[in-house]
């Protein structure tokens, strides 16, 4: 244990460093971009968990978040050292680069960083993965890898995709790894509890609050500043479908990918006309005389509900990032002046486009904000029979089917999924807590009906952000000990790979032009198309 906090903490140089490694087993190294919700997540994985790695540094503008960061996850006490604490993922790169030419002309460093994980705004992962890309470390991207197709295809191909990654590769597809989704998977594939899988009817329920906070005041309100909310919200949804029903590769069977895919969808009330006349023609909720009858007054929501009962997390810290330091230093009251005054904050029509875009307003009236994402949308996407043997061996559970998706903001629930997912033998509900099994043969039987409640899990998603944090840092720890190729780490711990990865996201990028255009696109068709053009470079 002693030689591994060498290794770790003290400049070494390199014949050094690789005798202590050849010593012990070494954990993982990994940098954080951005300090903010979901970079503290995967942090925190680690820590609560256990996990086999070690979050050595953090990069990340905004001080206060990047000192609170550090304290809890890397420095703890003492102060922060040199290779611990970037105020942007630049000075890291500027950093790293002479870090490794002092390493390589003999000198003395400190350890580098075996792999980065990626949670800052979806519009700037291109950017930061194709910069970091010639340091050759492992990544894992929060989803959306990116905002648009040709952004994803380009990542894809500067990662070597198409040839075959040699780093691992994860995204923030955390459904796959909670242990309630484990389990139906299990159920579903393994036990074949309901038989061969006829259709499956699959709704994320955003909840109210959370949409007209991020999807109507906050960062992912505009297609034009961030992505369609299909793409932001629910490209892993679109993939949980698909790790369901088309990916059976750990069966050692070939992929059954839909034929057919269509959407509908509307912004259904964030818009001016729906507007009470109560509201007059106020734009911020702190000027307007409907607000306390409001379900979605910003003052309610933010101050009454939430500060003044003492909660000061998300999505207090999003409005005013350091307010626990703002509270801890100058008391309640001066917090509570400082998030009136952040909420009160408006624009008018003077206020130039590039100034309205550039932030978020979360005090805005949700009925004059500048918002055009969805908030009610449906996807399908049809199978088709695909009978096939491998070895001579036919393979079964590839009939025809059917997966309806719903995302939809007006709900109770906050991100809690719930579905149905009808069998040849059986039915299945399931709703993020339990999953409930019907079989036809136990027709009129209720005391027959199986249900499975999964171990309650920590974290975020359901135990969903800990397991994918858990898969990576796993697969990256196999790799750098010589345990496993990256093929067979990446296949073992992150069950996915990164062409997977890529088409769930294609498939989001599919059903948007299948809705802007009215139509079915013909999903064999079009990914062929974009294949060939993947596999040209």
């Amino acid at each position: 244990m002693a030689e591994a906090r060498h290794i770790d903490g003290e400049r070494l140089t390199t014949s050094e460093r690789t005798r202590l490694c050849s010593a012990v087993r070494r954990k993982p190294r990994f940098l954080v971009i951005g300090a903010g919700q979901r970079g503290t997540a995967y942090a925190s994985a680690v820590a609560r968990e256990g996990l086999p790695a070690i979050i050595a540094a953090v990069a990340d503008p905004i001080r206060s978040k990047r000192v609170t960061f550090g304290k809890k996850y890397i420095w703890m006490d003492g102060p922060s050292r040199e290779d611990q604490d970037f105020d942007s993922w630049q000075q890291f790169l500027k950093y790293e680069r002479s870090r490794r030419e002092a390493e390589a002309a003999g000198e003395k460093v400190h350890a580098g960083v075996d792999g980065i994980i990626v949670c800052t705004q979806d519009q700037t992962h291109k950017e930061i993965l194709q910069a970091l890309g010639p340091l050759k470390l492992h990544v894992l991207c929060e989803k959306p890898i990116a905002t648009t197709l040709q952004d994803c295809q380009d990542i894809y191909v500067s990662l070597s995709g198409a040839k075959g990654p040699d780093k691992i590769f994860s995204t923030g597809h955390v459904l796959r790894y909670s242990p309630h989704n484990m389990l139906l998977r299990k159920l579903l594939l393994e036990d074949r509890a309901i038989g061969e899988v006829v259709s499956i009817e699959h709704t994320e329920p955003v909840g109210w609050f959370h949409f007209s906070h991020s999807y109507v005041r906050g960062n992912w309100r505009k297609e034009s500043i961030a992505a369609p909310s299909l793409l932001c919200k629910s490209c892993h949804d679109i993939d949980f479908i698909l790790w369901l029903l088309c990916y059976k590769t750990d069966f050692g069977e070939p992929a059954h990918m839909p034929s057919l895919v269509s959407s509908v969808g509307n912004l259904s009330v964030f818009t001016k006309r729906r507007k009470p006349e109560a509201a007059g023609n106020a734009t911020n909720c702190f000027s307007c005389s409907h607000e306390q009858n409001c379900d979605w007054s910003a003052k309610k929501m933010y101050i009454e509900k939430l500060y003044d009962k003492g909660y000061k997390g998300f999505p207090v810290c999003v409005v005013v990032p350091d307010i626990e330091e703002i509270t801890a230093k100058a008391g309640t009251d001066r917090g509570r002046a400082v998030l009136t005054q952040t909420l009160s904050s408006d624009y008018n029509a003077s206020t130039p486009r590039a100034t309205i875009e550039s932030k978020q307003w979360y005090g805005r009236c949700v009925w004059e904000s500048d918002n055009d994402v969805l908030d009610d949308q449906i996807v399908t996407l049809t199978w088709d029979e695909d009978s096939r043997s491998v070895n001579g061996k036919e393979i079964s559970d590839r009939g025809p089917k059917t997966a309806i998706f719903h995302m939809i903001a007006f709900t109770e629930a906050q991100c809690e999924r719930r579905g149905k997912i009808s069998g040849t033998h059986g039915e299945i509900q399931y709703d993020s807590k339990e999953i409930r099994v019907y079989n036809f043969d136990k027709f009129l039987q209720p005391e027959a009906v199986k249900v499975f409640t999964p171990p309650k899990a920590t974290g975020g998603h359901g135990g969903g952000d800990g397991g994918l944090m858990n898969g990576f840092s796993k697969a990256v720890e196999a790799v750098i000990n010589n345990d496993l190729s990256v093929e067979q780490a990446q296949a073992t711990y992150v069950g996915c790979t990164l062409k997977e990865a890529f088409m769930s996201h294609a498939m989001v990028f599919a059903a948007e032009e299948a809705r802007h255009g009215r139509m079915i696109v013909d999903w064999q068709d079009w990914w062929a198309k974009l294949e060939q053009r993947l596999l040209s470079h």
